[in-house]
Order: structure tokens, then sequence, then C-alpha cells
């Protein structure tokens, strides 16, 4: 014999009512957005800061190869004591110093030690390098190469900001539900113990009760845990330590809102598949897309300069001097002016060694290219497959969700009139929780698809921001 107990009543009330919205408590402090999130981690997110860097060093290193187009200047200054009899003469000459005394054999032989001060002002002026200027335009193509490596990283980083943020709360929801699920359950266990004692159940009904509370119990210590890593993961996205958790919202936005923004990404789908049958760039608009065209460029620019470097250059130059026997820029000045012509005809096989391997590296840019291309069209189907399965889920799990509470309130009544046995209470009561949670999990999947499908089409995942109204805040 046995009577109607508020134990499962109150277990599944209490998971219900906790569903995907609950969380454990937490500091009071103002929840962090996804806005908010993906702004922190565009300037602080560990990769973001390590490929802007990367980037600046790159724009940087373009600009070497003006050495050999723009004009240079430099200064000059030294201090020369010889006795080479050469040295002498010269020095003396440049110095407007000789006189017939000079000419005299001894002295031409055997100089006495001579001083001189001597500085300049050196200008050099390229007239005609080829490979200088093809060398640049291939170092700006490999610069215009690792931006858009670099903004494609970023567009990665807050798609990874997306899901680990949504992520998240799914996980201290997930903990949330179990929490209340356990609190219930171990009053419950309570309950029915003592109604064992008064004879109004069985010992079985107390032994599934405690079976169920322990696999709860179970259940929430993982959650719990995987919580923390979720936390602890978007911290660590955000360029934060482990230590700086952040505080999330209470719940996932609402079905409403993701299938909103969902219905609105499909429809882009359809769109771009037929963009894509229209042309045979598919995939064109995507930033490693772009940084492996600029790559081809600057691998296919960079073996034009290695055959250019066989071909003639040009260069000029003019030189201001002052020789003295004491003093640095003074004394007779001097100038002198020319053009120089020089033709390498041959350098021990370099110059064709480096055509050989500038034009391996063009063949690879290439492949490269056609690879980009490949694998951004790959990951545009499938996120559209993905999306569009993920909506059509998430409307079963919400229609699972609500036949499986409507399940539990039938068998409710059956279990206080005595028709259904604990057991089949507590079945009933474990499929409510778990499609709760399924639910839950459902709606992520469509987020996280959402912005899958954003990042495989070059869009902004940032997009998803539209979502933080109809999150709820931290309690």
């Amino acid at each position: 014999m046995r009577t109607s107990s508020h134990f499962p009543r109150a277990l599944v009330a209490a998971a219900l009512m906790a569903a995907v919205s609950a969380l454990p408590m937490r500091a009071q402090s103002a929840p962090l957005s996804l806005g908010d999130a993906i702004r922190e981690a565009d300037q602080r997110a560990f990769g973001n800061r390590i490929a802007t860097a990367t980037t600046a060093g790159d724009r940087a290193r373009a600009r070497l190869p003006l050495k050999g187009i723009l004009p240079s200047a430099r200064v000059e200054a030294g201090v020369v004591r010889t006795t080479d009899p050469i040295g002498a003469f010269g020095t003396t000459l440049r110095q407007r110093l000789v006189t017939p005394a000079a000419f005299e054999p001894a002295k031409l032989n055997y100089p006495s030690a001579v001083t001189n001060a001597q500085g300049g002002l050196v200008l050099e002026v390229p007239l005609m390098n080829g490979d200088a200027w093809l060398g640049l335009r291939a170092a700006r193509a490999a610069a215009d190469a690792s931006t858009a490596a670099g903004e494609w990283a970023a567009v990665s980083t807050r798609t990874d900001v997306v899901r680990a943020y949504f992520g998240a709360i799914l996980a201290e929801a997930k903990a949330g539900v179990l929490t209340h699920a356990q609190q219930a359950a171990d009053a419950g266990v309570r309950q029915v113990r003592s109604m064992v004692a008064q004879g109004l159940v069985t010992k079985a009904d107390a032994l599934q009760a405690s079976v169920r509370a322990s696999d709860v119990a179970a259940q929430l210590l993982g959650a719990r845990s995987d919580a923390l890593s979720a936390r602890q993961q978007l911290a660590l996205l955000l360029g934060r330590t482990t230590a700086e958790l952040p505080t999330l919202p209470d719940a996932l936005p609402d079905d409403a809102a993701v299938m909103a923004l969902a219905t609105h990404d499909t429809a882009a789908v359809g769109a771009s598949s037929a963009a894509a049958n229209a042309t045979s760039s598919t995939g064109e608009l995507r930033d490693d897309v772009r940084a492996a065209q600029a790559g081809v460029l600057a691998a296919t620019t960079d073996r034009r300069r290695a055959a250019s470097t066989m071909l003639p250059r040009v260069n000029g130059f003019a030189r201001y001097d002052w020789n003295d026997p004491r003093t640095l820029y003074a004394g007779q000045k001097n100038w002198t002016v020319g053009v120089m012509a020089s033709w390498s005809l041959f350098g021990g096989n370099a110059e064709l060694a480096d055509v050989a391997v500038t034009s391996a590296r063009a063949d690879a840019a290439r492949a490269g290219l056609d690879a980009a291309r490949a694998q951004s069209r790959l990951e545009r189907d499938d996120a559209a497959r993905r999306l569009t399965l993920s909506l059509q889920r998430l409307t079963l799990a919400r229609d699972a969700a609500d036949q499986s509470r409507e399940a539990h309130r039938l068998v409710q009544k059956r279990y206080d009139g005595g028709l259904a046995t604990i057991a089949e209470l507590l079945a009933a009561e474990s499929s409510a929780t778990g499609t709760a949670l399924a639910h839950a999990a459902a709606r992520y999947a469509v987020i996280d698809a959402i912005a899958t499908w954003r990042r495989a089409s070059g869009g902004d995942p940032a997009a998803l921001t539209a979502l933080d109204h109809s999150t709820t805040t931290a309690r």
C-alpha cells in the first residue's frame, strides 16, 4: 500500500523551473555581454596580439627594398697617417700642399709620415635597379598577405569567442538544472524514507529514489567541473588569466531570438549558393583566400625579382670632400659626380639558384590558393547544411521538451491515483530533465552553426551580438 508523495512532484517542478535558465549563484557583478567579450578579445586575445605584431613586422619589412630605390646620403669622417708613397703624395696633393720639392725622388720614394683629416658628404642615387622595384612589389604583396591572414585570425578568434561564451553559459545552465534537481532529489529521499517507516510506501521505492539522487549527484559533479573549465577557456580566449573568470548571463538567448537570427542566415545561405553557381570565384571574400591570393602575387613577383638580378644596374653618386692635415671638414674642398653601370654576368650560379627557388615558391603559392578556395567552398557548404540541420533539430528538441513535460504531468496524476509506480514517475522526471537539457544544447548548436556559417561565408561572427538583448542578466 502507498499514497501519493510530494517528492517526485517537488523534484520535477524544481528541475523544470530551473530548466535552461538556472545557474549557480555567482558574485554580484555586471555580466559580460557578447559584444564586450568580442571587443575585449579583439584587443587582448593572445592570437590577435601575435597576428598584429606579425603584420606590423611584415609591413615594416616591406620597406627594406626602398634602399635600392630611394636616394641615400651619409657623412664620412676619418683621420689617416701614412708613409705609403702613393698615399702620402696623394694626401699632399688633396691638401693642395704640393711644391716642386715634393717631386724630389728621395721624398717620393721615402716620404715622411703624412696626416690627413678627411670629411665627406656622399649622395647615392639609384637610377635603374629592376630587382629593387620588383622586390618592393613582392614585399608589399607579402605584407598584404600577412594583413589578410591577421584579419582571418581575428575572425576565427571571434568565432571561438562566440562558441566559448555561449558554451560557458550552457555549461553553467546544466550545472544549475542539476543543482536544483539534486536538492529536490535529496529532499525526496528523506521524505520517502519517512513514508517507508510509516508503511505508506515500500523499501523498493526508497531504494529507487536513492539511486536517482546518486545519479543526479554524479552528473552534477561533472557539470560543475565542465562549467569551470568552460569559463576558464573563455577567459583564456579573451586574453585573461584563468583567475580572471568572467561573470556571465543566466541563460542562453531564447528560442525566438535564436531562430530569428538563424532564419535570416538560412536566407543568406540560399543567396550564397545562387551566387556560387553563377561564378567560379567562390570564397573570394574570405580573408584566408585573400591572403592566399596576395601570397601568389608576392611569390610570382619575387620570381621576377630573382630573374632581374641578371640585368644591368645603373646608379649615380656625388661626393663633396674636405682634406686638411689637422682639422675635420676644413682645408681644401673637392667634389666628384658620376654614374656607374654594372652587370653581373655570372655569380657562381647563385642567380640561377635564386630563380629556381622562387619559381618553386610561386608554384607552392598557387597550389595554396587552389587549396584555400576549395577549403572555403567545403566549409561554406558544410556550414550551410549544419545551420539548416541545427534549426530543424531545435524545433524537434523544443517539441520533445514540451511533450516530455506533459508526459510527466500525466504520469504524476497516475501516480497520485495509485496507477503508476515510483519507477515510472522517476523515469518520467528523468526524461523531462534530460529533454530540457537537450533543448538547451540544441539552442546552443544553432548559435554555434550561425557563428560557423558567418566565418565560412566571409561574414562577421560579431553579428551574433544581436542576441545580447535576449539573455538574462546575472544574479
